[in-house]
Parts: structure tokens; sequence; C-alpha cells
């Protein structure tokens, strides 16, 4: 390395470690509330490792992420005021600590949840590759992380795709409070390598220009398409877990001050000095003009004003996709899967940036044939197969997603889901808002949900309402084919998280119309199935034609009943439901999950609030019983709301109200 270089990389040293002290001042002060993770005593590797990279290379971080944004360029003073909670900071305040991000110098965020950092890596770097514009990443992670199953599952997938990426284990020693060798049944992190076919190297993070050769050596095979490697960078955290951790002593005198003796920064002015030329004069030059970089980042933080609820709008969802409503006609009937299938394969032809992936998505198509014959058309690299790795899938959508990219994820069985929670709920949902509002998060998570067909309790729940309830996600519910193709299309091209919701039934049942050409059906935006004057009933999914039937039911026996299908869940279409029941008095809402704490308690709620005053009997709620799916296909059928169900509330509302006047 040239003189210039060494001196940066002992300035990027310098800052990184006055700003996390400065940092544990203005905590001490109360200017810095919450808490904030120091990096000090770990510069070496933030310093060497990001050097490594160039401007379109991305990083990714964790909580105690400070010092690799600081290497890869960021403002001291953007960051700072973000620490102080302030609007001008990089994430408006929102974030803090935990989420300081910067996607213009491709910094995709520091993170709060141990080990999602490699995930989201290995998406940013799957939309490198896809677009072929050899740019890699370093995904930044504690030795912690190594013991979540994400590590492991985005190893395995980040060798079997060859993805380019580094995974940098920082092995500070420590977890919270406990030791590595209390934690990890192996001596070295990198041998964990071994098990995924990849290289593993273990070096000693004190040691800036040792971690820098790594590195290289590392970007180097990643660049040239050989896939990534793991590197694992011995070092030492000085301080505690974070400045308000208020632990007791779990550190022996002798360990600490063994590990100072290793100070990165003054070994790295010792080989300065003694190898390259460097004077004491070059050296105090460069603190000086760091300390003054730190005092103008503070002065700027503190003069900076705080944000209020108006910095608020529009830092949780992008504006949605809201076309006009399709008016289409023809005759062309198409099954469920078949609506699935042409909306992608319309949209993966219009957009190059579209492309599945999920478990048996691409050869077989899916158990339920969704994708099947698109592999045949877009190749393996749109339709990818993947692992029984649901974490990895999910986390590989997210990252691709904030890098441009517009993946779809299929879920083979809803249920399943529970394996993506953590990227689908703290990451995709929170990840614009921690941010300040800036980014979009373009995927589509679907996949069969419901139960009907037997498949017992662990693949047919219905859990539409875990989702409705997360701000930052939208929330798709289509009835019919025709509803699966248009607000497929929809979700495509929605800038935020959607969950698309799949009734097993509709695999399974009738067809229905759905026009050839290319439509869209708005978002937000519900659908009058049936229009009357008696009696709102609110249907989701399978349920729109079950109440259907109970209306023709009900016609005969002079009851008009007036079916609302909300399309889309969240957001839900607030004036469609309160102008019907402003018109008919009497409402019944029907859904297949739950009950108790479902959907239908927050429409109930929701009328309660809004239009009670027109309301001429009590709101009546369907849902399945309050037991997991039986196996038993009269039991299922008799725990899933019914026609007969629907015709009983009907009634109960209509009839008590015509007995009353």
């Amino acid at each position: 390395m040239d003189r210039k270089a060494l001196d940066e990389i002992y300035r990027t040293m310098l800052r990184i470690r006055r700003f996390d002290e400065s940092v544990t001042g203005l905590f001490q002060e109360g200017l810095v509330k919450g808490t904030a993770h120091s990096y000090v005593g770990q510069e070496a590797v933030a310093a060497g490792a990001c050097a490594a990279l160039t401007q379109a290379d991305f990083v990714v971080s964790h909580h105690r992420g400070h010092g690799h944004c600081i290497a890869k360029g960021a403002s001291l003073g953007k960051m700072m005021a973000e620490l102080m909670g302030r609007v001008t900071g990089y994430c408006k305040g929102l974030g803090g600590s935990m989420h300081i991000a910067d996607l213009d110098l491709n910094i995709l965020g520091a993170n709060g949840i141990v080990g999602a950092g490699i995930g989201i890596g290995s998406g940013a770097a799957l939309a490198n590759a896809l677009r072929g514009n050899g740019a890699i990443g370093i995904a930044f992670f504690g030795d912690g992380a190594c013991n979540e199953g994400i590590f492991h599952e985005c190893l395995n997938l980040g060798s079997l795709w060859k993805l380019p990426i580094v995974y940098l284990c920082e092995n500070n020693q420590y977890g919270l409070s406990t030791s590595i060798k209390e934690s990890t049944s192996i001596d070295r992190i990198a041998r964990r390598a071994e098990a995924y076919s990849l290289p593993g190297v273990t070096v000693d993070g004190n040691d800036v220009l040792a971690v820098h050769e790594a590195v290289q050596a590392a970007v180097a095979r990643a660049r040239g398409g050989e896939g990534p490697t793991l590197i694992e960078a011995l070092t030492y955290r000085w301080g505690d877990h974070s400045m308000r951790a208020n632990l007791p002593r779990y550190r022996g005198d002798a360990e600490v001050a063994d590990w100072l003796k290793l100070d990165p920064i003054a070994r790295f002015e010792g080989r300065l000095k003694g190898e390259f030329g460097f004077d004491d004069e070059q050296l105090a030059r460069a603190r000086a003009d760091v300390e003054a970089e730190l005092t103008a980042a503070k002065a700027f933080a503190v003069a900076s004003p705080e944000p209020t609820m108006e910095d608020l709008a529009g830092t949780v969802y992008a504006p949605h996709y809201a076309p006009a409503e399709p008016k289409l006609g023809g005759a062309r009937e198409l099954s469920f899967a078949e609506a699935i299938k042409e909306a992608l394969a319309q949209e993966m032809a219009r957009d190059p940036n579209v492309f599945v992936l999920g478990e048996d998505v691409g050869r077989i198509g899916g158990i339920f044939a969704a994708t099947r014959g698109l592999i045949d058309t877009f190749g393996a690299q749109r339709l990818r197969d993947t692992p029984i790795s649901e974490a990895a899938i999910a986390a590989c959508a997210v990252g691709s997603a904030i890098s441009g990219m517009r993946p779809v994820a299929e879920v083979q069985i809803f249920d399943f889901i529970t394996h993506m929670m953590d990227m689908i709920v703290n990451q995709s949902a929170k990840f614009r808002f921690m941010l300040g509002g800036k980014p979009t998060v373009p995927l589509v998570i679907r996949g069969p949900q419901g139960g009907g067909i037997r498949l017992a309790a662990q693949h047919s729940q219905s859990l539409e309402a875990w989702f409705t309830h997360v701000p930052g996600l939208v929330v798709l519910a289509p009835s019919s084919p025709y509803e699966a193709k248009g607000l497929l299309t929809s979700a495509i091209r929605e800038n935020n998280p959607v969950i698309f919701l799949e009734h097993k039934l509709l695999y399974v049942g009738r067809k229905g119309v759905v026009p050839e050409e290319q439509y869209a059906i708005p978002i937000g935006k519900a659908a009058v199935r049936r229009s009357g004057q008696d009696v709102t009933v609110i249907a989701t999914l399978a349920m729109v034609d079950v109440a259907l039937q109970a209306a023709s039911r009900l016609e005969a026996e002079g009851i008009d009943v007036e079916v609302i299908d909300p399309r889309t869940l969240r957001p839900l279409d607030e004036d469609a439901i309160i102008r019907s029941v402003r018109k008919t008095s009497r409402l019944v809402i029907v859904h297949e999950g739950w009950k108790r704490w479902g959907f239908g308690a927050e429409v109930a709620a929701l009328v309660a609030e809004k239009a009670i005053d027109w309301l001429d009997a009590p709101i009546v709620r369907l849902g399945a019983q309050d037991y997991p799916m039986p196996y038993n296909d009269k039991l299922e059928r008799m725990v899933i709301p019914s026609v007969d169900d629907i015709v009983t509330s009907v009634k109960s509302v209509v009839l008590r109200d015509r007995m009353t006047v």
C-alpha cells in the first residue's frame, strides 16, 4: 500500500475510536439516549476490510456498526445527529445507533437483530449476481451470530449459488456477557466453513494490514465468481456490550489488560513509524485533523432540531400502487394456479428485476403448480429453487429488494412462514421507517394458506391477522382467479413488502374468467361482490364464495345480502365497509382465521367506532373455532365457517331486528 492509503487507514481507525469515545461521553451527558454499542478495540477490522472495497460494493453491519459505516465513508455529522435523535441524522432520528445506513454509499444498514445482516447481505449479493455488475459485499457479524440458524442457512446458500460476498465474523470473544468458550462448540469459527465447502480464514483482527490482506483475497475470489469466504477476525471489545448494560463484572482484569496491550491503533502507529517511515509530526497532524472533524460533527448534531410528528409522514409506507380499477371483458377461464402463473410470466417479461425463489418453484413449479413451466421461459437464474431454508429465502428477498430487485418468494405451505418472521416483521416491515422513510422494499411473499383439504394442524392455518397487525406490510387476499392475477400484478409493482395470501381451496376449486391482457387491481380497494339492502356480509379469501352461496339461499327467504370482498386486508378499504353498513344497518363478518383476536375483531371495532349509530343489530363475527385444524374431514368442515353458519348468523341479525320492530 502507498503512503496515502496507509495514512487514510490510520485516519479511519482514529475516526472510529474518537467517534465512539465521544458518544460514550455524550451518552453520559444525556445527549445520546437509549443506548449505543461501542466499537472501540475493533477498529482494525472495519478499517482494514472496507479499504478493500470500491464505492459500488456494499456492507451490511450489526448493532455495533459505527465502525463499518465510518470506514465506508459515512458522515460523522450525520451519524452523530442520528445518535442524538436529530432530524438531520441519516435516518431522521428514527433509527438510532443500531440502524444507521446510507444506501448512496452502499451501506445497507446496521441491525439490532443478531445475525440478520448475514441474510440481508446474502440477498444483496444475489441482486448483484443477477445483474452481473461485478459488485460484491461484506456482511459483518459477531461471534454470537454464528450460533443462529441464519448463519448456517446463508453460508450453505451462498456457497451453493457462489454469491459474491464475504462473511466476516468479528470474534470479540463475548456475546452479551457469555464467553465464546461457553457458547460455541468449536474452537475456531472459521472452521465452520468446511461444512459448506468455503474457504475459512482466521486472522489477527487487531492487525489492520493482516485484515486488509485477508479481505482483499476474499474480495478477489468473490468478484471472480468463485463465491464467498468466511473470515474470522480475532479481536476484543474494550467496553461492555452496550453503554447502558450495567452488568456485573464478567471479565477478569488480567484478560482485559492482555487485550489492551494489543491496541490496534497503537500497533499500527508502531508499524507506520518502524516500517513505513511515518514520523510523529505526521501522526499528530492526522490526530488533529480527526479531532477537528469530530468537533464539527458534534456541533452540527447539537445544533440540529429534533424530528416532529410531521416528520413521520411517509416513513412507513411508500405510496401504494393504485391503478384505475380495470374494466375488462372476455370469457376465457383459468384456474387459480394458472392465473398466478400468468401474472408472474407477464411481470417477469415486463421487468427484468422480477425473479422468483422458493422451494421447488423451478423444476416442478411448486406443489400447487403455480410456477410450473416458467423455468423454460426465464431460466434457472430467475426461477430459483432453494434449499429448505425459509429464513434464508426471506432474507434473500429482503436483501435483494433493498438492492433494487423485485423478488417474489414462495412459501411452500404458509404455516412455514413462522421461520421467516424475523425477516418479514423486523426487517422488511421496518426497513423504510428505520432509515427515515427513504428506501423502498419491493418484495412479495406468497403461498397457500388455510384449511379444507385435510392437511391437519401444521399445514392448514389462516395467519393473516399476524401480518395485518404490522405497520409496513401490505396484505392482499384474492378470492378468485381474476383477483389473483390482478392483485399479484399490483403486488409485484408495489414498493412495499407484500404478504400475498392464496387459499388452498381456491387452487382446487372452480375456474374463473381471467382476461389475457395485463391488468392490475388497485391496492386498498374493496369489491362489492353482491349488492343488497338488508345486511352486509364481509368475507375474505375462500369465504367469499361461501358467503355468496349463503346469500343466494337467503334471497329465497326474502333476505337481501350485500357481500363485500376487501381484497386488500392492509390497507383496508374502510370507506367501502362503512358505506355498506350505513346502507344495510347490519353486519356479519366471515373469515377462516380464528375468531378470537382475528381480522373480524378489527373490522367490528372499526364499524363500532365509525358507524355505530347506523347499526340496528349487534355485529356478528364468524371464524374458525378455537382449535388447531383437525385432520378428520368431518371435524375440519365443522371447525371452518360454512354456508349454514352464515345463513344462521345473518338470520340472527336480520330477523332479530324485524321481530324487535
